[in-house]
């Protein structure tokens, strides 16, 4: 048997592993974000609620929808716009799940073989494990970034009608369109920086939280490697990962939902940094981490 017939022979996982990795990890993590979409819808509403910017430059119309925490704001969605409204944007959010998570995957697999390298005893040392991450979540999180920003508009449609104002989209497709023609090529990364800071440190957060709660576990109390260890590792890892992105995330809704010109120009906010000084003066430091449960809970 000729080498060609031989790689035909094999199954498809062997003969292709980086895009069969790709597609599991595309379709499992499609399959995650739609049963916790609603979290993130919450997450996002709460982000932008008691925005200073908003209110100082009187760009919203309408009564301004009061602050409340995580189930009321759920439960408001539910009575004020539907049932069905918890999932509104999750199309392209299943899109940029598809985008990052297969892109984060292939590039941290392409990092770690041949851009890092392996140890001589082929393990990968946990130092390189880190900088891999990160650095796979920040590249896959910058391809992603058009599909969140269509997303991030599309969970305030609800609003948006609630407080008198008009819709911006008809659908997904017009919404992509709508922010090419407005805001060009560049217009579709509105965002992007926050966006990518914030992979970059849940990434870190999470790979170093995870072994480090897990190795204590096993030295220093009775439990063994199952699941109640993986559980409370993740929980732990899912924490602190919330506590180094969530600022980052808040920058990144409020810079991708600002209103903008016709050249596709931020009317409230001129860059990432000027959307953090202005939300810490306008709201208090604490204002960073509006919406940390569902962002949690999601992790």
């Amino acid at each position: 048997m000729s080498p060609a017939e031989e790689d035909k022979s094999l199954p498809l996982p062997e003969r292709w592993p980086r895009a069969s990795k790709f597609a599991l990890s595309a379709c499992a993590a499609a399959v995650a974000e739609l049963v916790t979409f609603p979290l993130d819808l919450t997450k996002t509403r709460l982000q932008v609620q008691g925005e200073a910017a908003v209110h100082r430059n009187g760009a919203a119309a309408g009564q301004a929808v009061p602050y409340r925490g995580m189930l009321r704001t759920a439960a408001g969605i539910v009575q004020e716009e539907g049932l069905r409204k918890l999932w509104q944007g999750a199309t392209p959010a299943v899109y940029r799940h598809i985008v990052y998570s297969g892109v984060r995957m292939v590039a941290y697999e392409h990092l770690r073989d041949s851009v890092l390298g392996r140890s001589e005893d082929e393990s990968f040392p946990f130092w390189k494990a880190v900088v891999g991450g990160m650095s796979a979540g920040a590249i896959g999180q910058f391809f992603a970034s058009p599909t969140d920003l269509v997303k991030v508009q599309m969970q305030m449609e609800g609003k948006r009608k609630l407080e008198g104002r008009p819709l911006r989209f008809r659908g997904v497709h017009h919404a992509f369109m709508k922010i090419l023609s407005e805001g060009g090529i560049r217009g579709l990364w509105a965002g992007w920086v926050p966006n990518v800071q914030r992979a970059a440190l849940v990434n870190m957060g999470d790979l170093t939280t995870y072994d480090s709660v897990k190795h204590f576990l096993l030295l220093n109390t009775p439990l063994v490697d199952n699941s109640v260890t993986h559980s409370i590792a993740s929980c732990c890892s899912g924490l602190v990962a919330a506590v180094l992105g969530t600022p980052a995330d808040v920058v990144k809704t409020r810079i991708m939902n600002q209103p903008r010109d016709k050249q596709g120009r931020g009317l409230l906010y001129k860059s990432s940094m000027d959307c953090l000084i202005q939300t810490v003066q306008g709201e208090g430091f604490m204002s960073l981490y509006k919406g940390f449960i569902p962002t949690w809970m999601r992790m």
